[in-house]
Protein backbone atom coordinates (compact mmCIF):
# COMPACT_ATOMS: atom_id res chain seq x y z
CA UNK A 1 0.00 0.00 0.00
CA UNK A 2 1.26 3.49 -0.88
CA UNK A 3 1.50 5.42 2.39
CA UNK A 4 3.23 8.55 1.08
CA UNK A 5 1.43 11.85 1.74
CA UNK A 6 -1.10 12.71 -0.91
CA UNK A 7 -0.45 16.19 -2.33
CA UNK A 8 -4.16 17.05 -2.36
CA UNK A 9 -4.55 15.93 1.26
CA UNK A 10 -1.51 17.99 2.27
CA UNK A 11 -2.91 21.07 0.58
CA UNK A 12 -6.30 20.64 2.28
CA UNK A 13 -4.72 20.09 5.69
CA UNK A 14 -2.51 23.15 5.33
CA UNK A 15 -5.42 25.31 4.17
CA UNK A 16 -7.65 24.05 6.98
CA UNK A 17 -5.18 24.89 9.73
CA UNK A 18 -4.04 28.15 8.18
CA UNK A 19 -7.70 29.20 8.16
CA UNK A 20 -8.35 28.10 11.75
CA UNK A 21 -5.06 29.24 13.28
CA UNK A 22 -6.21 32.70 14.42
CA UNK A 23 -9.29 31.26 16.14
CA UNK A 24 -7.70 28.08 17.41
CA UNK A 25 -7.07 29.07 21.02
CA UNK A 26 -10.53 30.53 21.63
CA UNK A 27 -12.35 27.67 19.90
CA UNK A 28 -10.32 25.08 21.76
CA UNK A 29 -10.95 26.84 25.08
CA UNK A 30 -14.68 26.96 24.43
CA UNK A 31 -14.82 23.32 23.37
CA UNK A 32 -13.11 21.97 26.49
CA UNK A 33 -15.00 24.20 28.94
CA UNK A 34 -17.03 21.16 30.00
CA UNK A 35 -13.92 19.79 31.71
CA UNK A 36 -13.56 22.86 33.91
CA UNK A 37 -9.98 23.35 32.70
CA UNK A 38 -8.36 25.64 30.14
CA UNK A 39 -6.00 24.67 27.30
CA UNK A 40 -2.94 25.56 29.38
CA UNK A 41 -3.81 22.85 31.91
CA UNK A 42 -3.85 20.13 29.27
CA UNK A 43 -0.73 21.43 27.53
CA UNK A 44 1.31 21.44 30.71
CA UNK A 45 -0.10 18.09 31.82
CA UNK A 46 1.42 16.46 28.76
CA UNK A 47 4.84 18.11 28.95
CA UNK A 48 5.13 17.44 32.70
CA UNK A 49 4.24 13.81 31.99
CA UNK A 50 6.97 13.61 29.34
CA UNK A 51 9.49 15.19 31.72
CA UNK A 52 8.64 12.63 34.40
CA UNK A 53 9.06 9.75 31.94
CA UNK A 54 12.37 11.09 30.63
CA UNK A 55 13.68 11.50 34.18
CA UNK A 56 12.43 8.06 35.17
CA UNK A 57 14.18 6.41 32.20
CA UNK A 58 17.24 8.70 32.49
CA UNK A 59 17.08 9.56 28.81
CA UNK A 60 18.90 12.43 27.09
CA UNK A 61 16.80 15.44 26.13
CA UNK A 62 19.18 17.94 24.53
CA UNK A 63 17.11 18.12 21.33
CA UNK A 64 13.32 17.89 21.28
CA UNK A 65 11.03 18.05 18.25
CA UNK A 66 7.36 19.03 18.56
CA UNK A 67 5.61 17.49 15.54
CA UNK A 68 2.44 19.43 14.72
CA UNK A 69 3.30 22.22 17.14
CA UNK A 70 0.44 24.46 16.00
CA UNK A 71 0.21 27.88 17.61
CA UNK A 72 2.79 26.97 20.26
CA UNK A 73 0.65 25.84 23.19
CA UNK A 74 3.38 23.49 24.43
CA UNK A 75 6.25 25.98 24.20
CA UNK A 76 6.07 27.66 27.63
CA UNK A 77 5.84 24.25 29.26
CA UNK A 78 8.82 22.87 27.34
CA UNK A 79 10.74 25.92 28.54
CA UNK A 80 9.71 25.21 32.12
CA UNK A 81 10.29 21.44 32.21
CA UNK A 82 13.20 21.22 29.73
CA UNK A 83 15.07 24.52 30.29
CA UNK A 84 18.33 23.23 28.83
CA UNK A 85 16.88 21.64 25.68
CA UNK A 86 16.79 22.99 22.15
CA UNK A 87 13.14 22.84 21.08
CA UNK A 88 12.30 22.57 17.38
CA UNK A 89 8.69 23.16 16.37
CA UNK A 90 7.29 21.83 13.13
CA UNK A 91 3.90 22.25 11.49
CA UNK A 92 2.16 22.06 8.12
CA UNK A 93 0.49 25.44 8.78
CA UNK A 94 2.69 28.46 8.13
CA UNK A 95 0.10 30.74 9.74
CA UNK A 96 0.19 28.65 12.94
CA UNK A 97 3.97 28.98 13.06
CA UNK A 98 3.70 32.76 12.62
CA UNK A 99 1.27 32.95 15.54
CA UNK A 100 3.48 30.74 17.74
CA UNK A 101 6.46 33.01 17.14
CA UNK A 102 4.38 36.07 18.06
CA UNK A 103 2.86 34.48 21.17
CA UNK A 104 6.11 33.04 22.52
CA UNK A 105 9.15 34.79 21.02
CA UNK A 106 12.37 33.05 21.93
CA UNK A 107 15.24 30.88 20.82
CA UNK A 108 13.34 27.88 19.49
CA UNK A 109 13.83 26.60 15.95
CA UNK A 110 10.93 26.19 13.50
CA UNK A 111 10.52 24.02 10.42
CA UNK A 112 7.73 23.93 7.88
CA UNK A 113 6.49 20.41 7.11
CA UNK A 114 5.32 19.40 3.64
CA UNK A 115 5.78 15.78 2.55
CA UNK A 116 8.73 15.21 4.89
CA UNK A 117 10.36 16.69 7.98
CA UNK A 118 13.31 18.96 7.09
CA UNK A 119 15.58 17.79 9.90
CA UNK A 120 18.72 15.62 9.74
CA UNK A 121 18.47 11.92 10.44
CA UNK A 122 19.32 10.83 14.01
CA UNK A 123 19.17 14.42 15.26
CA UNK A 124 16.47 14.40 17.98
CA UNK A 125 16.58 12.87 21.46
CA UNK A 126 12.81 13.20 21.98
CA UNK A 127 10.01 13.50 19.46
CA UNK A 128 6.69 14.70 20.88
CA UNK A 129 3.30 14.98 19.21
CA UNK A 130 -0.07 15.75 20.80
CA UNK A 131 -3.44 15.11 19.17
CA UNK A 132 -2.02 15.31 15.64
CA UNK A 133 -2.40 11.83 14.16
CA UNK A 134 -6.19 11.91 14.19
CA UNK A 135 -5.94 14.80 11.70
CA UNK A 136 -3.63 12.86 9.37
CA UNK A 137 -5.23 10.45 6.86
CA UNK A 138 -4.77 7.01 8.39
CA UNK A 139 -3.16 5.55 5.29
CA UNK A 140 -0.36 8.10 5.74
CA UNK A 141 0.42 7.24 9.37
CA UNK A 142 3.17 4.79 8.46
CA UNK A 143 5.01 7.40 6.42
CA UNK A 144 5.01 9.93 9.26
CA UNK A 145 5.93 7.37 11.91
CA UNK A 146 8.87 6.37 9.73
CA UNK A 147 9.83 10.02 9.25
CA UNK A 148 9.73 10.57 13.02
CA UNK A 149 11.87 7.48 13.49
CA UNK A 150 14.35 8.73 10.89
CA UNK A 151 15.00 11.99 12.74
CA UNK A 152 15.23 10.32 16.18
CA UNK A 153 18.59 9.27 17.54
CA UNK A 154 19.16 5.56 18.33
CA UNK A 155 17.85 5.09 21.85
CA UNK A 156 15.67 8.19 21.48
CA UNK A 157 12.06 8.46 22.61
CA UNK A 158 8.81 9.05 20.74
CA UNK A 159 5.80 10.29 22.72
CA UNK A 160 2.34 10.40 21.16
CA UNK A 161 -0.74 11.74 22.93
CA UNK A 162 -4.08 11.06 21.28
CA UNK A 163 -7.77 11.33 22.07
CA UNK A 164 -9.31 8.11 23.33
CA UNK A 165 -12.32 7.05 21.21
CA UNK A 166 -13.59 4.91 24.10
CA UNK A 167 -14.19 7.97 26.28
CA UNK A 168 -17.69 9.41 25.62
CA UNK A 169 -16.82 12.98 26.69
CA UNK A 170 -13.82 12.97 24.36
CA UNK A 171 -15.93 11.74 21.46
CA UNK A 172 -18.53 14.44 22.20
CA UNK A 173 -15.87 17.15 22.31
CA UNK A 174 -14.34 16.03 19.01
CA UNK A 175 -17.71 15.72 17.28
CA UNK A 176 -18.73 19.25 18.29
CA UNK A 177 -15.42 21.00 17.65
CA UNK A 178 -14.94 22.93 14.37
CA UNK A 179 -11.21 22.22 14.66
CA UNK A 180 -11.88 18.49 14.43
CA UNK A 181 -14.42 18.50 11.61
CA UNK A 182 -12.23 16.15 9.52
CA UNK A 183 -10.71 14.23 12.43
CA UNK A 184 -10.82 10.46 12.62
CA UNK A 185 -10.02 9.07 16.06
CA UNK A 186 -7.78 6.06 16.44
CA UNK A 187 -7.56 3.49 19.23
CA UNK A 188 -4.39 2.98 21.23
CA UNK A 189 -4.18 -0.64 20.06
CA UNK A 190 -4.28 0.34 16.40
CA UNK A 191 -1.78 3.14 16.92
CA UNK A 192 0.54 0.76 18.78
CA UNK A 193 0.40 -1.71 15.91
CA UNK A 194 1.30 1.08 13.48
CA UNK A 195 4.27 2.11 15.62
CA UNK A 196 5.59 -1.43 15.62
CA UNK A 197 4.97 -1.65 11.87
CA UNK A 198 7.13 1.44 11.44
CA UNK A 199 9.94 -0.32 13.36
CA UNK A 200 9.60 1.50 16.67
CA UNK A 201 10.58 -0.58 19.69
CA UNK A 202 9.18 -1.23 23.19
CA UNK A 203 5.88 0.52 22.68
CA UNK A 204 3.84 1.12 25.84
CA UNK A 205 0.36 2.58 26.37
CA UNK A 206 -0.97 4.54 29.33
CA UNK A 207 -4.43 6.09 29.61
CA UNK A 208 -4.62 9.59 31.05
CA UNK A 209 -7.02 12.31 32.25
CA UNK A 210 -9.85 10.44 33.91
CA UNK A 211 -11.37 13.14 36.11
CA UNK A 212 -12.65 16.63 35.19
CA UNK A 213 -11.97 19.64 37.38
CA UNK A 214 -15.09 19.02 39.48
CA UNK A 215 -13.57 15.67 40.54
CA UNK A 216 -9.94 16.83 40.76
CA UNK A 217 -9.61 15.50 44.30
CA UNK A 218 -9.69 12.04 42.71
CA UNK A 219 -6.82 12.77 40.33
CA UNK A 220 -4.17 11.11 42.55
CA UNK A 221 -5.95 7.85 41.67
CA UNK A 222 -5.08 8.27 37.99
CA UNK A 223 -1.60 6.83 38.55
CA UNK A 224 -3.21 3.47 39.27
CA UNK A 225 -5.68 3.66 36.39
CA UNK A 226 -3.32 3.98 33.42
CA UNK A 227 -4.28 0.46 32.28
CA UNK A 228 -7.99 1.32 32.06
CA UNK A 229 -9.02 2.38 28.51
CA UNK A 230 -11.48 5.05 29.70
CA UNK A 231 -9.21 8.07 30.14
CA UNK A 232 -9.88 11.06 27.93
CA UNK A 233 -6.52 10.59 26.22
CA UNK A 234 -3.78 8.02 25.98
CA UNK A 235 -0.02 8.26 25.80
CA UNK A 236 2.11 6.02 23.62
CA UNK A 237 5.84 5.82 24.30
CA UNK A 238 8.30 4.00 22.06
CA UNK A 239 12.05 3.86 21.59
CA UNK A 240 14.21 3.75 18.50
CA UNK A 241 16.35 0.67 18.81
CA UNK A 242 20.08 1.23 19.25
Amino acid sequence: MNNLPNEENQTKLKAEFDLLADEYHDQHKSNIAITGEDPEFFSEYKIADVAHLVSQKQLPSANIFDFGSGIGNSLPHFRKHFPNSLITCGDVSERSIEIAKTRFPGGEDYVYISDSIPLPSDSQDIVFTACVFHHIPHDEHKHWLEELRRITRPGGLLIIFEHNPYNPLTVRAVNTCPLDVNAKLITATTMSDRLLGAMWDKCTVEYKLFFPSALRKLRPLEKSLTWLPLGAQYRLAALKAV
